[in-house]
């Protein structure tokens, strides 16, 4: 059977078993063309021909032989045999042609299957033999004319390979140059990152052919073929879909292989008769490989990888011309371990202080001493939005974006164990406050409106006071008002570097304290306070701030307002 994946290379001719009373067909490069495109000629060949790799199946302990014909003695010739998914025993041997081979010959020719016949039976000289899975040469300067043969063999399973074989090697070079040290070199390693270097093909940096290389990661091991590799990421397993022996190959095995279907074909021998394929499929698990191509670049990083976890990297230089590859030496390397995550202690009715990197979490742990009906968790996000998880005994109650403060109540369970994990911002770093309890009284951070924004009232300001109004809520708090002066280029993204809720009013000077005073509304409605800032300077710019004051001292800062006062009045 001979299957082309690759445009055919002049040169070599490399075609049928010859017979004594017909010639050995010639090196016309017009007529093997045709010859291609008569599907008939390919469909019983075991032709390899010159310059162009073959793809090809075997079934286990089937042995499948291969031949091409060398007409003139003191000829170059590589063969490259390439394993998929299971190693190979093959063997290259060659006989002489007979005499009226390289005549003109006369007579009929005899049937094909009478050539077949006649090689099989006669023993050639043997070349070179491998048993093995990987990817491996023959290769001569100066070969002896004569009918090569090609034996493989697969005692494994049944399995697909590839074949490449050439008169030309000097110029073909179908296969990209491994550098001088053809290693990985592994030159970074994270927690989910590993970083890869590694010298270019002089394929590419020599003689400027279009490269370009092919990263493949995986878990299991190293690939020694990027045929190896495909062959396993077939999610269909196709070639365990091969015929049975002695059977042609179906329509499908050659659409496959990027072959056209005959579709009256299947009907004709009673193929495609069962499924789609001709042969009832189960689906199989998802294969935890992953191949990038990522041009002619030699150092990339891979992301997204698990911590704590080995991962074998191949690389594989690709020539874009005949896509055809070679590999480089494979490598491994295990990520780093996950930081281990410090569990904090939350006492009950205690506020405790928390600081997240940024993307990073940290864990808290609230063990009630006592039976209880509810649980409250507070939390007061001082800078950005964090995220929130709370798990009861491993069950999931709570998942939630928290800005600003907000308060979680939660149905208690006799000896449960609370496991709490905060999520940091992917801004910046996240700083918060955290209350658990099981007493539903106790309430440490002070309630806050939806709006926490000062208002200035740019009607009623002079050279000397400002005029703001905020909104309060129906519980009573205490109110502080301070007020900083400011440069004139005093921008929002300074005040925005400012906004820390958490900071409370005992990080500000005396000097800056307007006044306090306590406010509330039952009329949610009519919860709006009002004051006067005075004493100011004329055309100058204040940054006022207003802290709540909850019953357990705790403070909660309201959005800051920069004002500015008349010039003239």
């Amino acid at each position: 059977m001979l299957l082309l994946r690759c445009p055919l290379l002049p040169l070599l001719l490399l075609l049928p078993l010859g017979s004594r009373a017909q010639k050995l067909p010639t090196r016309d490069e017009e007529l093997f063309q045709m010859q291609i495109r008569d599907k008939a000629f390919f469909h019983d060949s075991s032709v390899i021909p010159d310059g162009a790799e073959i793809s090809s199946y075997l079934f286990r302990d089937t042995p499948k032989r291969y031949f091409f014909v060398v007409e003139e003695d003191n000829t170059p010739l590589a063969v490259t045999v390439t394993p998929c998914d299971a190693p190979l025993e093959w063997k290259l041997s060659v006989q002489e042609l007979p005499e009226e081979a390289s005549g003109e010959g006369s007579g009929d020719p005899e049937p094909l299957e009478q050539q077949k016949q006649q090689i099989t039976n006669e023993e050639g000289t043997e070349l070179f033999s491998y048993k093995g899975n990987d990817v491996e040469y023959f290769v001569s300067s100066s070969s002896p004319s004569g009918l090569y043969q090609l034996d493989l063999l697969s005692t494994e399973k049944d399995t697909h390979f590839k074949v490449y074989a050439t008169t030309t090697p000097e110029s073909d070079q179908p296969y990209p140059e491994l550098p001088y040290d053809p290693r990985i070199d592994v030159t970074s390693l994270g927690r989910t990152t590993v970083t890869l270097a590694w010298k270019p093909s002089p394929t590419a940096s020599l003689l400027r052919q279009p490269i370009q290389y092919c990263i493949v990661i995986n878990k299991e091991h190293n690939f020694k073929s990027l045929c190896a590799v495909e062959a396993k990421l077939s999610s269909d397993d196709a070639f365990m879909m091969a015929p049975k022996p002695g059977l042609d190959f179906s329509p499908f095995d050659f659409a496959h292989f990027g072959f056209p279907v005959d579709n009256n074909s299947g009907k004709e021998r009673g193929f495609l008769k069962s499924s789609k394929f001709g042969r009832q499929t189960s689906p199989k698990p998802r294969v935890d490989l992953h191949r990038v191509c990522i041009g002619n670049k030699n150092i990339f990083t891979v992301s997204d990888l698990k911590p704590d976890t080995q991962y074998y990297f191949d690389m594989f230089a690709v020539n874009t011309n005949t896509n055809m590859s070679t590999a480089y030496v494979g490598t491994f390397a295990r990520t780093k371990e996950e930081a281990k995550q410090k569990t904090v202690e939350l006492k009950d009715g205690k506020v405790t202080d928390v600081f997240i990197k940024r993307k990073g979490a940290k864990f808290l742990r609230f063990a009630p001493v006592s039976s209880h009906q509810k649980v409250t968790f507070s939390i007061h996000s001082c800078l950005d939005a964090v995220q929130i998880q709370v798990r009861r005994d491993g069950k999931l109650l709570l998942s939630q974006s928290v800005e600003g403060v907000r308060q979680f109540q939660l149905r208690g369970k006799a000896k449960a164990k609370y496991l709490v994990r905060l999520k940091g911002s992917k801004k910046g770093a996240s700083m918060l406050k955290i209350l658990a309890t099981t007493r539903p009284n106790k309430q440490s951070f002070p309630s806050l409106p939806e709006d926490t924004r000062i208002k200035a009232f740019d009607k009623l300001r002079t050279c000397s006071s400002v005029t703001v109004a905020w909104l309060g809520t129906q519980e009573r708090n205490k109110f502080c008002i301070y007020k900083r002066e400011v440069d004139d280029n005093y921008n929002e993204e300074q005040k925005k570097r400012e906004q820390n809720q958490c900071l409370g009013p005992d990080t500000r000077k005396k000097s800056e304290k307007v006044l306090c005073k306590y406010f509330h509304s039952q009329n949610i409605q009519k919860a709006v306070t009002t004051e006067t800032i005075r004493g100011l300077q004329p055309g100058k710019s204040y940054l006022l701030d207003v802290y709540v004051i909850g019953h357990g001292g705790h403070s909660v800062k309201y959005q800051s307002k920069l004002v500015k006062t008349r010039k003239f009045c």
